[in-house]
C-alpha cells in the first residue's frame, strides 16, 4: 500500500531517544518537564526518589518477560515473527492486545536501559541454550549471544511505536583501554547491543556538566551532535539540534517533532 505524502506528512511522529549521562547527573529527574497527563514512566531500575512529586501514571518491570510482554502492547506484533515467537501476533493477542488507554500517551520514558540489560542477561542465562550439552556447564559465550538477540529484539520493537515518543535513559561510563586511550560508553550488559544502538534510535543525547573553559563553574547541558569537544556520545539523525541544547527533555522533543514551516532551516 502506498502512503502519499500528504498522508504521511499528516501522522503523528515521535522521537526514540537514548538520554545517557553518569549517575547522579539528572536522567530522571527530566520527568519534571514533561506533561505527567501523556506520560508513561516504566519504572525498571526502581530509583524514582527524584520523581516521586511527578504525577504519571507509571508501570514497574522487574522481570524479563514483562519487559517483552510491554513492549508488545506498546508497539502491536510484529508480522516478520512466526507465531512461537516473541512479538508476534499470537504473542499480542495472548497477553491481552494493545495497553489500555494507549491514545492517551504521547511519550514513554523507560528508566533504564542499563536496567533492562541486567534483566535480560539474567533471563538469557537460564536458557537452555545457556548450557553447554557436552559440559553441563554454562556456556557464556552462548548467554551472551541470546542476551545480545533479546535486547536488539526489544529496542526494535519500540521503534515500530512510529507515533510515540519513547526515551531510554541510561548509565554513562568512562573507561580507559590497555593504551590508556578513555571513552564513554553506555553501562550495559554486553558489548554488541552498545554497538548496534546508536543504528537503532533516531537521537543519542548526553547529560551531563559541561566546562567551557572560560573560568566558570560547569553547566548542566544535552551534548546533542558528534563530534563534540567533550567526546561524548551523539546522535543527530532529524538535524534539527544544535551542539549543545537546554536539558529540558520536554523542549528538545517538542524541537524534534514539530512540523516545521516550508523553508524553515535548522542548524
Amino acid at each position: 500500500m502506498i502512503i502519499s505524502a500528504d498522508e504521511r506528512l499528516a501522522e503523528r511522529r515521535g522521537a526514540k531517544i537514548l538520554l545517557v549521562g553518569p549517575t547522579g547527573v539528572g536522567k530522571t529527574w527530566q520527568l519534571h518537564t514533561l506533561d505527567p497527563k501523556s506520560t508513561l514512566f516504566i519504572d525498571i531500575e526502581a530509583g524514582d526518589l527524584s520523581v516521586q512529586d511527578v504525577p504519571v501514571d507509571t508501570i514497574r518491570i522487574a522481570d524479563w518477560t514483562r519487559a517483552c510482554d510491554l513492549a508488545c502492547r506498546i508497539s502491536g506484533a510484529n508480522s516478520s515473527y512466526p507465531a512461537t515467537a516473541v512479538f508476534s501476533q499470537a504473542h499480542f493477542d495472548a497477553i491481552g492486545g494493545w495497553l489500555p488507554n494507549l491514545e492517551r500517551y504521547r511519550t514513554v520514558f523507560i528508566d533504564s536501559i542499563t536496567a533492562a540489560s541486567r534483566l535480560s542477561y539474567r533471563h538469557a542465562e537460564q536458557q537452555p541454550e545457556a548450557i553447554s550439552e557436552r559440559s553441563g556447564r554454562r556456556d557464556l559465550r552462548a548467554t551472551y549471544g541470546t542476551h545480545a538477540r533479546q535486547m536488539l529484539a526489544w529496542l526494535n520493537q519500540f521503534q515500530h511505536a512510529r507515533g510515540m515518543n519513547v526515551c531510554f535513559a541510561g548509565i554513562l561510563e568512562r573507561n580507559i583501554d590497555d593504551l590508556n586511550v578513555a571513552t564513554w560508553q553506555l553501562q550495559c550488559e554486553g558489548s554488541k547491543t552498545s554497538r548496534e544502538l546508536p543504528g537503532i534510535v533516531d537521537q543519542i543525547v548526553t547529560l551531563e556538566f559541561l566546562d567551557f573553559g572560560d573560568g566558570k563553574p560547569p553547566m548542566r547541558g544535552f551534548v546533542c551532535t558528534n563530534p563534540n569537544p567533550w567526546g561524548y556520545p551523539a546522535k543527530d539523525r532529524s538535524g534539527r539540534l544544535s551542539e549543545i541544547e537546554p536539558p529540558d527533555l520536554g523542549k528538545l522533543l517538542t524541537k524534534l517533532t514539530t512540523r516545521s514551516q516550508k523553508g524553515e532551516h535548522h542548524d
